[in-house]
């Protein structure tokens, strides 16, 4: 019998099923008994402290990546009327976002940037992210011991940003900083209204660095994706100078905080599991499928929210039209029903079609620099560092506040340099 929504009538809710519970530094550090216990006992389910639906099983999640409505921004009229015109901005800009839109928007925003970023582009990059990824392991393994996500994990992708979209390298730190704010925003669904301010400079602040790279670009030609973005034409059509500032914001901040993530947790995972480290060492033929599996295994992006089209059921369960769903995509890919032996990390598994990157028309637009930057660092960490071992103990290893883009503040390491 299908149960109707409980938007108008309440329901006994067992508060320890919310996802809230990430919230709990011991939660999130380790979320997935949580989310397994999710899968069993409430896979599809209304989170009355949330104001949404949750699905947790695989099958679900896809269903919701591909079915349901991405255009979940309030435009700032919305916000005014909600009672935070301040953030008006910020919608403004995420609704130019094509993260955050339906066809016929998102389609045409889709084909525009994807003609400005091919996958020959990527491939071009490939000789350079190796070469900025070497030196910065060159140094950071000079002493027996480095913190990875400082030397490194974010660093890296930083620079690589830069460079994909043709401003300065030196100014990699900035969109870092830029790039954490603004993901903070995206990836925690509690409302923290000690960080407006900061948020909304951030906004102003990258809206006003990119508008004045336009006008650099517009003096002075030259390679990049805000170039490539500028000229995009697809039938005729050109993206408008806010929808190209809009969509490399949203390039830059998903090019940084997932790789620098998947960086982090799978060396942290490795370093768990020796024998897997040794394994890859052994046989780095494995890496495409390896970087795959720490992809499912430890999921970058956690979640993400979609909007209920039309009235559905899903689970047995009625979901309106209208209403909020959370997509759980860290549990999906821990689901037995459609991984063998989920908890187990399997470099080698062949049948992987996770949902780290998402699914259909909102698959990761940046997906391949990703794997790419992900198998870079895999090897040449490996190839530099024997004997990994984390330098401190794993109970004081802090997680990032921010519950959907999970990744480490800091990983400490110790390890035996290996000549170059």
């Amino acid at each position: 019998m299908t149960e109707q929504s409980p938007i108008a009538a309440a329901q006994p809710f067992d508060p320890s099923l919310s996802l809230f519970q990430l919230l709990d530094p011991k939660v999130h550090a380790d979320p997935f008994p949580f989310y397994r216990r999710l899968r069993e006992e409430a896979p599809v389910t209304w989170d009355p402290f949330m104001h949404t639906w949750v699905v947790t099983r695989y099958e679900d999640v896809h269903f919701v990546l591909k079915e349901f409505s991405a255009d979940r921004t309030p435009d700032p009229k919305k916000m005014e009327a909600l009672g935070l015109p301040s953030l008006g901005p910020v919608a403004d800009l995420m609704a130019r976002q094509m993260l955050f839109l339906d066809a016929p928007d998102h389609t045409r925003l889709r084909k525009l940037c994807m003609s400005a970023f091919t996958p020959r582009r990527v491939e071009a990059m490939e000789d350079k992210v190796r070469e900025i990824a070497h030196g910065l392991i060159d140094e950071a393994a000079k002493g027996g011991e480095c913190e990875l996500i400082a030397d490194f994990a974010e660093p890296f992708p930083a620079i690589v940003t830069a460079g994909l979209l043709g401003v300065p390298l030196e100014d990699h730190r900035q969109l870092k900083s830029w790039s954490a704010t603004f993901a903070e925003m995206l990836g925690n669904f509690q409302h923290n209204p000690d960080r407006i301010r900061d948020v909304l400079k951030c906004v102003a602040d990258m809206t006003g660095y990119f508008r004045d790279a336009v006008r650099e670009q517009e003096r002075n030609p030259h390679d990049g994706l805000i170039r490539s973005l500028m000229d995009a034409e697809v039938d005729g059509q050109r993206l408008s100078e806010d929808e190209v500032i809009a969509n490399t914001i949203v390039t830059m901040v998903g090019g940084q905080e997932t790789t620098t993530n998947l960086i982090g947790n799978g060396i942290l995972t490795l370093t768990r599991q020796p024998d897997k480290m040794a394994q890859l060492r052994a046989h780095p033929e494995i890496i495409e499928s390896a970087v795959e599996e720490l992809l499912r295994y430890e999921t970058p992006s956690q979640h993400t929210a979609r909007i209920v089209k039309q009235d559905t059921e899903i689970g047995g369960k009625l979901m309106k039209k209208g209403e909020a769903v959370m997509a759980v995509m860290a549990a999906g890919n821990r689901d037995p029903e459609r991984f063998p032996n989920p908890d187990e990390l399997d470099l080698t598994r062949t049948d992987n079609r996770h949902l780290a990157f998402g699914w259909a028309a909102h698959f990761c637009f940046g997906a391949a620099l990703a794997r790419m930057e992900a198998r870079i660092s895999y090897l040449a960490l490996l190839a530099r560092m024997e004997d990994i071992r984390v330098a401190v103990p794993e109970s004081t290893l802090e997680w990032r506040t921010n519950s959907g883009l999970r990744g480490l503040s800091a990983l400490p390491l110790a390890f035996r340099p290996v000549a170059g």
